[in-house]
């Protein structure tokens, strides 16, 4: 199937609080956010026409821009709204949305205190990422880490920070996998190229703990969802060799949502009752309104 470029569809993009055409969202390849990385996002999804924990999102965009050392110049109500204006202006019910945050062209140098910050919100659709998840997907180790804290803003969601994701998938890519398992710079396990990684151990239900990558939105979804389930959740450090000792992997995140795991660079697991299960509450509860969805993740 061919693929539709992103600079070449139809619909409407909010850009520096204003909708314009698709295909009129442009900026100059003076751009420091292009060269210099600096530039946030989040990744969400609409479900039935709900944008699903989208405050907590547009919070984390908030929080990534003054790691980034810059203010977005709108309040969240206003992202908030735009979120959902651009949704109505696309017609969509069930989409991706992408908010994104950058310096300008004001100045290009390392330092550029000066540039203008813009924003821009864009949706289009993208069905579930990995067809049939129930069979799993297979993930290679990646040869790239996870930075020390020290060396990257490793709490925000940043662009630069999705360089050795990139490089990591392509190379799992090319060897037939679908994705990549990161280790951090200590050799821990950390998480997949875009989504955080849970192991079911002793038929308790284990997570690398995010001191060196996000604490994700739908990871802590589902963590709620399995104390609900009565599932006893550990967040520990995880190292490589205990991998094989797990019964159970799944992926999560805005992208793969939750998505079984059946090979780990050569270990195979098979998805069973506890990552099923989890699976198919936390698709029920993204279709619940909102408010729906905090009394049920509370109950």
């Amino acid at each position: 199937m061919a693929l539709i470029p992103f600079d070449d569809r139809d619909g409407f993009i909010w850009f520096d609080g204003a909708m314009m055409p698709w295909r009129d969202a442009k900026l100059h390849v003076l751009t420091h956010g292009l060269h210099y990385a600096s530039a946030i996002f989040e990744g969400e999804r609409s479900y039935a026409g709900n944008i699903f924990k989208l405050r907590e999102h547009t919070d984390r965009l908030f929080n990534s821009a003054r790691i980034l050392g810059f203010e977005i110049p709108y309040t969240a109500d206003e992202i908030d709204a735009a979120c959902k204006q651009v949704l109505a202006a696309n017609g969509q019910a069930d989409a991706y949305v992408r908010p994104v945050a950058w310096r300008g062209s004001e100045m290009m140098a390392v330092s550029s205190q000066h540039a203008k910050i813009h924003v821009a919100i864009a949706t289009w659709a993208w069905p579930a990422m990995f067809a049939d998840r129930m069979a799993g997907i297979r993930l290679d180790m990646a040869e790239w880490k996870r930075p020390h804290p020290e060396t990257a803003p490793t709490a925000s969601k940043a662009a630069g920070l999705y360089m050795i994701g990139t490089l990591s998938k392509h190379a799992a890519e090319a060897k037939g996998f679908q994705d990549a398992l990161m280790l951090d710079w200590r050799g821990r396990v950390a998480e997949a190229t875009g989504a955080n990684i849970f192991f079911v151990f002793d038929g308790e239900l284990h997570t690398p703990t995010p001191d060196c990558f996000l604490d994700g939105i739908t990871r802590r979804t589902v963590m709620q969802i399995a104390r609900r389930q009565q599932m006893k959740v550990v967040e520990r450090v995880i190292m490589p060799d205990e991998i094989s000792k797990a019964t159970e992997v799944f992926v999560a995140g805005t992208g793969a949502e939750v998505t079984p795991v059946r090979e780990i660079a050569g270990q195979m697991f098979t998805p069973a009752r506890m990552t099923e299960s989890l699976l198919n509450e936390y698709e029920q509860i993204v279709r619940m309104a909102p408010d729906q969805v905090e009394r049920h993740l509370a109950g």
